[in-house]
């Protein structure tokens, strides 16, 4: 008799919830997590000087859909937080996602007025519109400032953060930062857009504090469970396992990368604790061009209500 009926492989956000649900229903769940902490990628922890840093880079809790933020509610208390993004750009710093704001920054008066009237006769007012749909339109002014866009804040940043020169990106990641025509300058126009009070780590703790849920930190899944792949069976601890098996890590070296890497990719991150009240005048400003690095992230933007 196994004393689990559920084995959850990886503490993020799936497999947090996951476990929860589980437990709710009834059933022993043992979570496994290879990290020596909950929360995944959303891991946050206090800095020498006390600020809260999200240890992966910054995370923001955003969404369309009421019945997920109702879910998360049960953990802890949020405040709403609307995410605004600025990339510094022919020396001046501008808003992120590109949008009238940032044309009316960049370019003189009299051009600024022209662009931002060809762009509402063609796609609408407050339209998301992807680079791609500029940078080849018919009309060859908003095809230049396509190009333009294109040049500036994406061709450089891209190379720089995906390794690889940006035609060999998927246009759906591209298209993830379009051009608002209009002033909404936040970076995510979704109806929700919260934060927690007390940080994410604390949502876990209190997500995954339930009798039935038993945590494994600091081990590898691959050290409990088989896969046979030839019966398809899985294996715990040596035994067939007969119950649900949810996994959430990464796939491919689950299957011992039998049939190759995924392109994973993450950064390179640098925490810094400056002596003073603000460092600059944005949560994160990109840096698409000139430096070596992508952006600067401000911390203490996160979690002031």
């Amino acid at each position: 008799m196994f004393q689990y009926d559920t084995i959850v492989i990886g503490a993020g956000f799936s497999g947090a919830v996951f476990a929860r649900e589980m437990a709710d229903a009834g059933k022993r769940v043992l979570l496994i997590e290879r990290r020596s902490h909950i929360g995944g990628n959303m891991f946050e922890e206090d800095s020498p000087a006390g600020v809260r840093i999200h240890k992966y880079g910054p995370h923001i809790f955003h969404t369309n859909n009421p019945r997920v933020f109702e879910y998360l509610q049960r953990f802890g208390k949020w405040f709403p937080y609307e995410h605004r993004v600025l990339g510094r750009i022919d020396g001046k710093l501008v808003p992120i996602p590109f949008n009238f704001k940032s044309v009316d920054v960049l370019f003189p008066e009299e051009k600024a007025v022209q662009l931002k009237r060809l762009l509402l006769e063609n796609f609408g007012k407050d339209k998301r519109v992807s680079i791609y749909d500029l940078a080849n339109h018919s009309n060859a002014e908003i095809r230049e400032f396509g190009a333009y866009v294109l040049d500036r804040v994406f061709l450089h940043y891209t190379a720089k953060q995906w390794g690889v020169p940006i035609e060999q990106v998927d246009k759906s990641t591209i298209n993830r930062v379009p051009v608002v025509t209009g002033y909404d300058d936040r970076y995510f126009q979704d109806e929700i857009q919260w934060m927690p009070e007390e940080g994410f780590t604390k949502i876990f703790e209190r997500m995954l504090g339930h009798e039935n849920i038993t945590l494994r930190l600091g081990t590898d899944a691959r050290t409990l469970l088989r896969l046979d792949h030839g019966t398809k069976k899985v294996f715990f601890e040596g035994v067939e396992f007969s119950g649900t098996v949810f996994f959430s890590g990464a796939i491919d070296e689950f299957l011992d990368c039998r049939h190759g890497r995924l392109p994973y990719r993450s950064v390179d991150l640098v925490f810094e604790d400056l002596d003073m009240p603000q460092f600059q005048a944005a949560a994160v400003v990109n840096y698409p061009n000139e430096e070596k690095f992508t952006r600067i992230s401000e911390f203490k933007y996160f979690h002031q209500k």
